[in-house]
């Protein structure tokens, strides 16, 4: 909605009256909020400005700014709070996690679509249709936008997490945001612009010039700095931990995949006798016990030898290649099962603890974990696909750096949409493999590249 420059109509300070009905209608609008935590957002005597703009397909929405910074807006008698707000409040709505490569994408305009989204170890909240949701960052909880749930919870689950997950309203570098970063000087401890950046410019995390006389500017933001990137949002308070609860400080628990198979159209005449049609994804006994089932009724098994059974036109058009159709009359049941299978289309259903199942086309990636050498001949190992596995790469990287006592990084993956690998300094394969396969108590079929461990008595 923000994502292009919005106009101003006015900017007019609230009547006590309205201050009064803004307190009343926000109680009512988030009823989680306590008292204080209400008078906190729209305080009794600060100033108080209603803005009446028209975003850029011109939609009238009325925002309230506090102090310089939008707190709320209105938009068709609904009111949202801004992802300013939801900083001081990130227990406010129902959070989804995505990666940070969406967000770009998302402030311009974007949908998040729910392949976009980060599986977390308990699964995701429970929302309706129509709900308000916040969204944030794999890696810190501060919300970077909001928006509205496109389909419940239980249908996210359903559709395999494809199509579009969330109309989004509001996010973090949106239009809206600029008219509201600014900084109260006289509420810390500085007091004074001139000391405020005095002190930044000392600890190297902005360049100060003077440009003109007697004014000056910043000419340049050391965005990297330690002082920013590790800026997070404070933990929540014994309150909000409680509603936290079950969310993400669960342990891990791996999830349980499950190989099927999908009909495609070129089998759809075998199947459709049973009740299947293009799309329907079946596991291997299914499959089995079709083709048996169907091979009994039209009375194909061959009389003379049980173990052989007769091609009608229908198995002759599914399984045999087109130089196989006038010579080959029989399969044994072993190889006529083989080959039906390998004419559907692989798929598989994962399933995370206390979730709905989620069944994808296709067969699902492998952790991969390769070697590589970087400056100055230096190995490193690289894993990727964790996120298929519920897993997030940065909590993964923080807990090797630990293990390992080694710098680790994560970046995203080359080739792969939306996906991260992380990589550590040195070969880590072996502490990679105990972490997954011990502590995650992941399957080894699903991890590739552990064979690349160093020998023992051979230097990493």
């Amino acid at each position: 909605m923000f994502a292009k420059a919005f106009r101003v109509k006015s900017n007019t300070a609230i009547k006590g009256s309205d201050r009064r009905k803004l307190r009343a209608d926000v109680t009512t609008a988030f009823p989680t909020l306590g008292t204080d935590q209400v008078s906190e957002l729209v305080p009794g005597k600060e100033e108080l400005n209603i803005v009446k703009l028209y975003a850029y397909k011109g939609d009238a929405v009325t925002v309230y700014v506090s102090g310089g910074n939008p707190i709320l807006f209105e938009l068709e008698k609904n009111l949202y709070p801004t992802v300013y707000t939801l900083w001081s409040y990130p227990d406010l709505l129902p959070t989804f996690t995505t990666w940070p490569l969406v967000l770009e994408k998302l402030v311009g305009g974007a949908d998040l679509m729910l392949p976009g989204l980060v599986m977390p170890p308990a699964g995701l909240p429970q929302v309706q249709k129509g709900d308000l949701c916040a969204i944030s960052l794999v890696g810190n909880r501060a919300p970077v936008a909001i928006g509205v749930a496109a389909m419940s919870t239980a249908e996210m689950l359903t559709s395999g997490l494809k199509g579009r997950g969330f109309s989004v309203l509001h996010t973090y570098q949106d239009h809206l945001c600029p008219e509201g970063r600014q900084l109260d000087i006289r509420k810390s401890s500085y007091k004074k612009l001139s000391k405020f950046l005095q002190q930044m410019q000392q600890e190297q995390i902005i360049q100060v010039k003077e440009l003109s006389k007697g004014v000056e500017s910043i000419v340049a933001v050391d965005w990297k700095h330690p002082r920013i990137t590790s800026f997070v949002i404070p933990e929540p308070s014994p309150t909000s931990q409680t509603i936290q609860e079950g969310s993400r400080e669960q342990p891990y628990h791996p999830p349980d995949i499950k190989p099927l198979y999908c009909v495609p159209a070129s089998m759809t005449l075998l199947f459709q006798e049973s009740g299947h049609k293009k799309g329907s994804f079946l596991e291997g006994s299914e499959v089995r016990t079709i083709i048996i089932n169907y091979a009994k009724k039209n009375d194909l098994v061959d009389a003379d030898n049980k173990n052989l059974v007769k091609l009608d036109p229908i198995l002759c058009d599914c399984i045999l290649e087109k130089n196989e159709q006038h010579t080959v009359m029989k399969l044994p049941w072993d190889s006529l099962l083989t080959r039906c299978l390998e004419k559907l289309q692989p798929a598989y259903q994962v399933t995370f603890p206390g979730q709905e199942p989620i069944v994808k086309k296709g067969k699902i990636c492998p952790i991969d974990i390769t070697l590589a050498q970087r400056a100055s001949n230096k190995k490193v190992t690289v894993v990727r696909n964790l996120e298929a596995y519920g897993l997030d790469p940065y909590s993964v990287a923080a807990i090797l750096q630990q293990r390992c006592q080694a710098s680790t990084t994560v970046t995203p993956a080359p080739g792969a949409k939306d996906s991260l690998q992380v990589q550590i300094q040195g070969n880590q394969v072996h502490h990679l493999g105990w972490l997954l396969l011990e502590e995650y108590q992941l399957p080894r079929k699903h991890i590739q590249g552990l064979e690349k461990a160093p020998k023992p008595g051979k230097k990493k």
